[in-house]
């Protein structure tokens, strides 16, 4: 597994990460009340996501995805890239959003480690791209399979911050791993995204906040 963690590592730029390790296992088993869990419905061209987003222990991350949300700023948009992780069908992420779109991106957050959320990266988990620390804005990643790597670390050398973990799907994982599934362009993408970059991409239609009465 450690040499799978390092192919990871070196096929996620511009997610760039260290060392994989698990955060204490007190921070992750936290518990969190209903009422701030936040679910969210993402209809695409493939099927329906529901996310349900935890504002009680990432505040800022959720709050920004909910303002995307809210403005209608993801309808429309995309999932566009898929990294498989060869021999690892069930293993690797899915990105999409607003890739920088200056028409629909908001200005980036503070980022929220996985060391102080005690959110980490499983199957499922909703967590935002970025590049440094405290630039992610309006894309986003879904992971298959546990994915410590994607955690930020206690020590280490170079970017150990990790990515923000903030939710993680409830219904439609399904849905993610046909997107998963997608073929991809050989040839589209730059450096170590080459040939990650779907073709075609998976619409995002629309999303939207789940009544929890309905």
């Amino acid at each position: 597994m450690l040499r799978l963690a390092t192919l990871i590592l070196l096929m996620i730029c511009p997610l760039t990460v260290a060392h994989a390790q698990q955060p204490p296992a007190t921070s992750a088993s936290a518990p969190t009340p209903q009422d701030k869990l936040v679910q969210v419905r993402i209809e695409t061209s493939e099927g329906s996501i529901v996310l349900s987003l935890d504002s009680a222990r990432a505040p800022i991350t959720t709050a920004n995805f909910l303002r995307y949300v809210d403005q209608k700023r993801l309808d429309g948009t995309s999932f566009y890239r898929a990294l498989k992780v060869p021999g690892w069908p069930d293993l690797g992420f899915v990105q999409g959003g607003t890739r920088n779109d200056p028409k629909r991106v908001l200005p980036p957050i503070a980022h929220e480690p996985t060391t102080t959320t005690g959110l980490t990266h499983q199957a499922g988990t909703i967590s935002m791209a970025r590049y440094a620390p405290g630039s992610a804005n309006g894309d986003f990643f879904i992971t298959l399979g546990p994915m410590p790597s994607m955690d930020a670390q206690a020590s280490g050398e170079g970017d150990i911050a990790g990515f923000a973990a903030f939710g993680s799907v409830v219904e439609g994982l399904d849905v993610v791993r046909k997107i998963l599934a997608a073929p991809t362009s050989p040839t589209d993408g730059e450096g170590v995204m080459k040939g990650q970059m779907l073709s075609p991409v998976v619409k995002i239609l629309s999303v939207r906040r789940v009544d929890p009465a309905k």
